[in-house]
């Protein structure tokens, strides 16, 4: 037969009242024992939130320190309660009885935990030099003393460590009332029942503050994460249209080469050839562009049907807007010329997205719209007055202005968009465009219509 023998471990042998007992002692020592030394310099107040964001700069520096000074004047309150009480005496005594109490209190500025401590310990010997005639086991100076230590630690601290050191302070009177009792008065119940109060109210406190900041933080993230996601879909939309860009170009190549040695009669192996490497060129790179659009590409995404808008689109985009109720101005001066269609589509869509912020976020406004066509490049200039009508607010706020810093980015020009000084709002645009690829554009264009 065979035998079966169990075995237990040692967590597991103890009884339920015993690891309770070490589940609670565990959490003493790891809230008031673990680094009661340790050094921890209070902050300084973020002035930035709250009523003080409002004070000017000049005072505001100060109001940082505000934390420092509350705790500074407790520490001047608990010495003139112990000085009240000394009535004026200066010995050695007299200062023990004023300066510790204080002193505890200030050194929760640095060392919050030990200052705790301090108090507790200290407690009973100020209460004994003094007599007794200023109350047990807490003096005045201490019982004052102590509370605001209570509150500062647990500001300072966790809830957790707030109940544990209410648990002390009564375990602790508990103690001086049985055995160190003298039989007369004694503060103790009041000492637990205020402290009680303190610690509840700094602990909800602490509790509101920590959920704010974790909502606060939540909503960070959750914002970052939908810029983030706009910009990538905004990169992809701009992705999507260069390749339809591109590969009109790259088909033109290919119809060029293949079309180039019948213009030629009896054209040498040679030329044939290298056109016929051309095109074959031209068509892996359009393959290998799609491709890579496949990555990017939404599964319900169409090639569009019509050509890329450009610049020469803008008058029905205006009129397009008109019809939604925005009055338009529209300015055109330089010289107008036909730019690279990537520069062309990427302006179109500049004004449009501009001008549809104008219709969400400034209803009843007018528009002025104006394109500069100057040596080097292109400038662009949407502005609108301010709103006539009721403004509703838009989730999606400053999302069409990422696309459009994106794409001028993508083009290595730059952008500003900001209100202006009568209430509305202006976006300026500038985008390079050389001599070189103007030239090698006309060329491009005179190509085309040969192959044509």
């Amino acid at each position: 037969m065979d035998r079966v023998t169990q075995t237990q471990t040692p967590e597991t042998s103890r009884s339920p009242e015993i690891r309770l007992v070490q589940v609670a002692l565990g959490g003493l020592r790891q809230e008031l024992f673990h680094d009661a030394f340790a050094y921890r310099p209070l902050p300084r107040k973020d002035v930035n939130s709250g009523v003080t964001r409002f004070l000017p700069q000049r005072i505001r520096e100060y109001a940082g320190l505000l934390p420092h000074a509350t705790v500074a004047f407790a520490a001047l309150i608990v010495f003139l309660i112990g000085g009240e009480r000394t009535h004026g005496s200066f010995g050695p005594v007299a200062l023990v009885f004023t300066c510790v109490p204080a002193a505890i209190v200030l050194l929760t500025l640095v060392r919050p935990v030990l200052a705790f401590w301090a108090s507790v310990c200290s407690a009973p010997f100020v209460a004994y030099i003094g007599g007794f005639g200023s109350g047990w086991p807490f003096s005045a100076a201490s019982f004052a003393a102590h509370l605001a230590v209570l509150a500062v630690v647990a500001a300072r601290t966790r809830p957790r460590t707030a109940a544990w050191m209410w648990i002390v302070t009564a375990g602790y009177c508990a103690f001086a009332e049985l055995f160190l009792g003298r039989g007369g008065g004694t503060d103790a119940f009041p000492m637990v029942f205020v402290s009680a109060l303190v610690l509840l109210t700094v602990s909800i406190f602490q509790v509101r503050r920590q959920a704010d900041r974790e909502v606060t933080a939540q909503l960070t993230v959750t914002e970052q994460e939908r810029s983030r996601r706009t910009l990538l879909e905004e990169r992809t939309t701009i992705a999507r249209e260069l390749h339809d860009v591109v590969a009109h170009h790259m088909s033109v190549v290919a119809i060029q080469a293949e079309a180039a040695p019948y213009r030629v009669e009896n054209p040498p192996p040679e030329l044939e050839q290298a056109f016929l490497t051309i095109r074959e060129n031209a068509v892996a790179a359009l393959t290998e562009l799609r491709r890579i659009l496949g990555v990017v590409r939404a599964e319900d995404y169409e090639a569009p049907d019509a050509p890329q808008p450009t610049l020469a689109d803008l008058d029905s985009l205006v009129r397009n807007v008109a019809e939604a109720g925005l009055v338009v101005e529209k300015t055109v001066t330089g010289a107008v010329r036909e730019l690279p269609q990537g520069v062309e589509l990427s302006a179109y869509r500049i004004v449009q997205e501009a001008l549809s912020n104008v219709l969400r976020h400034a209803p009843g406004a007018t528009a002025k719209v104006e394109v500069s066509y100057v040596l080097g490049g292109l400038g662009l200039r949407i502005a609108n007055g301010p709103a006539r009508g009721l403004v509703k607010p838009s989730p999606g706020a400053g999302h069409g202005i990422t696309g459009m810093r994106e794409r001028v980015t993508m083009l290595g020009g730059e952008m500003t968009a900001e209100p202006t000084e009568d209430g509305g709002y202006e976006v300026a645009a500038f985008v390079p465009v050389s001599r070189d690829r103007d030239e090698e554009r006309g060329r491009d264009r005179d190509r085309e219509e040969s192959a044509q």
